[in-house]
């Protein structure tokens, strides 16, 4: 068990700390609160505060994203008061969350509008528990973005698996048709899913590594009915087939001694296919 107490200036941070391990009891003024595994806590770190952790195997594991005042507070209706807001593990935003945080501690966010806006939806969801300032528009965006982000992580790594409509409702707990509306904006989800294949495809055929691959091997894996279907697909996307893509890897390769990265590539074949 450890016990600490702070006192932090005016100008410090919001911490939002998810249980990984451990019990963890917090206490600011007259506010107190137990945060256990999956639980999602806010904790505002420029009010006095004391926090006692313990855990029956002597150790604590706790994931901590820190968020600027400037950042949180004009969303929420009573900034001073928010410390030891609890959303329990059991809450359909605290499991959203805790998807989140511990992907950020391992990557980059796989759709375009990138970590910025994770971090905007997760300090909507936030706010929400603690008290939000605005109105319910604000967390409905949030929601439907952080789904459609952890969504489109599961995807991306998992590719050569079946990735069904219904499979993904029954993981994500989420309806067919709101699963749909998710990604009306990228084509569907079946396109979604198609293009991300053909994206795997991509790199694969440009790595020395996979070089002897079979097209109808690919094919299968991506979950592309025939190695026809799957050249028609590729040549549509990218202009050119696997086999072209595979002899211009070749000549990178022989005159520069390296394959390009993947956005490189994605880059030149766009020039070619614009001239």
């Amino acid at each position: 068990m450890t016990e600490r107490l702070r006192t932090s200036p005016a100008a410090a941070s919001i911490i939002i700390k998810s249980r990984v391990e451990g019990e963890l009891w917090f206490s600011s003024g007259r506010r107190e609160v137990t945060a256990r595994p999956g639980d999602i806590c806010l904790f505002d770190m420029a009010q006095p505060s004391r926090t006692v952790q313990r855990s029956s195997s002597g150790t604590n594991q706790l994931t901590a994203i820190i968020l600027q005042r400037s950042m949180l507070a004009p969303r929420l209706a009573h900034p001073d008061s928010a410390t030891a807001t609890l959303l329990p593990a059991h809450h359909l935003h605290a499991r959203l969350l805790a998807n989140h945080f511990a992907a950020l501690t391992q990557t980059a966010e796989p759709q375009s509008d990138g970590l910025e806006a994770t971090i905007e939806a997760i300090a909507d969801i936030v706010a929400a528990a603690a008290g939000p300032a605005g109105t319910a528009e604000g967390v409905e965006r949030a929601e439907r973005h952080l789904y459609l982000t952890m969504i489109k992580r599961h995807i991306a790594g998992n590719l050569t698996d079946a990735l069904t409509a219904g499979e993904l409702c029954r993981q994500f707990q989420i309806s067919r048709a709101s699963l749909y509306r998710l990604f009306e904006a990228d084509g569907g989800l079946a396109h979604y899913i198609r293009e991300q294949r053909l994206n795997l495809a991509l790199r694969l055929l440009i790595s020395p590594a996979a070089q002897d691959r079979r097209l109808i091997d690919l094919a299968v894996d991506l979950h592309f009915s025939s190695d026809s279907t799957f050249i028609r697909a590729f040549r549509r996307k990218f202009g050119l087939t696997p086999g072209e893509l595979r002899e211009l890897a070749d000549t990178w390769l022989r005159e520069t001694g390296a394959v390009p990265a993947f956005d490189t590539v994605l880059h030149q074949l766009a020039r070619r296919r614009a001239s």
